[in-house]
């Protein structure tokens, strides 16, 4: 059995997702990361795109994200985001609905 950590995404709305996660594979301003269970300690921002969680067993959640913050911590990681969404998709679908997220942030602000 794979290691886990403690995954949260988190919206000024909602919790969208938490639980136990074997992988979680997300886009930053810097590139795409992969992270697993005792990463390093980490900060950073994320970008506009697809997050896929593999959570504990092996099931994959498909989010999209617009902009925010990942966090890593002691095996716990936090996707701190302005906004997010499960995604019944792929990659491009989350993709396309976080390019939509992020175009009706825009066009409320």
């Amino acid at each position: 059995m794979a290691k886990t950590f403690l995954l949260e995404v988190v919206s000024p709305e909602s919790i969208v997702w938490s639980g136990r996660a074997e992988m979680l594979v997300t886009r930053t301003t810097e590139g795409e990361i992969g992270i697993l269970a005792d990463h390093e300690p980490t900060m950073a921002a994320l970008s506009t795109g697809s997050s896929v969680i593999t959570a504990e067993g092996g099931e994959r959640v498909t989010l999209a994200i617009h902009g925010g913050f990942l966090q890593i911590l002691r095996n716990e990681v936090t996707l701190l985001t302005d906004r997010a969404e499960i995604v019944e998709g792929d990659r491009a679908a989350a993709a396309e609905l976080a390019q939509s997220l992020a175009e009706a942030g825009d066009s409320a602000g």
